[in-house]
């Protein structure tokens, strides 16, 4: 189940300085309410050398608040013209713990290297996923 965070708890602005590169349902406002107390903002960015695939979330409580049972999740790529636009966020360490609880079993957390040049944090399929659909 997601941590949600009260108003009393929300960290200062100056804690908000881990870059998470948001594809999917963490871009939904209802998403990141529950999961984050608050809405994000963030900058347009691409993820690139990796593809979209869909994802079955067995998940209740992940299916509750996203409204989606099947999510995409982001696939490592050999093919250069592959890219997943998105949203680089800037969130709290508390947040993130938040966003790991939210992400299902089969989604890994990664650093990468973004289309802008920047560093972050995103989540993809883990590595080895028996769901992953040929390229």
């Amino acid at each position: 189940m997601p941590l949600r965070l009260r108003s009393a708890v929300q960290p200062s602005m100056a804690e908000f300085d881990i870059p998470l590169f948001a594809y999917g349902t963490l871009q939904q406002a209802d998403v990141q309410l529950a999961s984050f107390g608050r809405l994000l903002q963030g900058e347009a960015d691409a993820l690139p050398r990796y593809r979209l695939v869909p994802l079955t979330i067995s998940d209740p409580e992940v299916v509750r608040l996203s409204g989606k049972a099947v999510h995409t999740a982001a696939c490592r790529s050999a093919d250069s013209d592959h890219v997943i636009p998105g949203t680089l966020f800037r969130i709290s360490a508390v947040e993130l713990a938040a966003a790991d609880d939210y992400e299902v079993s089969e989604m890994a957390r990664v650093e990468v290297t973004l289309a802008s040049g920047k560093r972050a944090f995103v989540y993809v399929l883990a590595a080895g996923e028996s769901r992953l659909p040929p390229p």
